[in-house]
């Protein structure tokens, strides 16, 4: 290795990390109050959701690593007009909470109980699940971007609504609806869940959990008989 090489190979090393990182990083959902949903329009083919072909993927980080896992529906409706999304609901069952990072054990069902918060004494910590069994999401519109539906609508979580927008593929035939969102971030403060973050709170040092969450949506509709 020549001299100028090796001088050089810091900034290759920084510049590929700088690379890695925006390629890792989700957009942030656009995020603003809630808005009134959209109507159902006449003549629309009505979807109920497959609940056990459905789920959301959620990722957490933290400066010393990350947690992921899923969630799941309870139930949703979808409808549809000219082979094109219209609107819809779905109810989010917050029960359903569950970790996928590779934990075993007790450590793996003591961070889905603290998301829960069914831990004595960190009930709000996050989710609180026994107050807020569900959450909801309610489409507010649909529009095209760059051949992707930037589908918006209005996400409730612990009693809180905001509107969000975000990028997905929609996938429609005759007996089936599929939704399948690009990974995008929401900030978990705006709905009230501050645990650790240090926007919230001072003096964390390096024991913050980041306000942003990465989500991916997956929800299978079929149609009504």
């Amino acid at each position: 290795m020549t001299v100028r090489q090796i001088y050089l190979l810091p900034f290759i090393v920084v510049a590929t990390l700088i690379s890695c990182k925006k390629e890792a990083d989700a957009p942030e959902a656009e995020i603003s109050e809630p808005v009134e949903a959209k109507t159902i329009p006449p003549a629309s083919k009505k979807y109920s959701v497959d609940t056990l072909a459905s789920v959301i993927e959620w990722t957490g980080s933290k400066p010393t690593g990350t947690h992921s896992g899923t969630l799941h529906l309870h139930k949703g409706t979808i409808f549809i007009k000219n082979d094109s999304l219209e609107s819809g609901s779905f109810i989010i069952d917050m029960a359903t909470i569950t970790v996928t990072d590779p934990k075993e054990g007790k450590e793996r069902i003591d961070l889905e109980n603290h998301l829960k918060g069914l831990k004595e004494g960190n009930a709000d910590h996050f989710f609180n699940i026994q107050k807020y069994p569900t959450g909801q999401f309610e489409i507010t519109g649909i529009t095209m971007k760059d051949s992707l539906n930037m589908i918006e609508g209005n996400l409730t979580l612990k009693d809180i609504t905001k509107n969000i927008t975000f990028p997905a593929k929609v996938a429609v035939t005759p007996d089936s609806v599929k939704i399948e969102s690009e990974e995008f971030t929401i900030n978990r403060t705006l709905w009230n869940i501050n645990y650790s973050s240090k926007s919230v709170f001072e003096n964390l040092g390096d024991k913050y959990i980041n306000d942003d969450i990465k989500l991916k949506v997956n929800v299978k509709a079929l149609k009504n008989k």
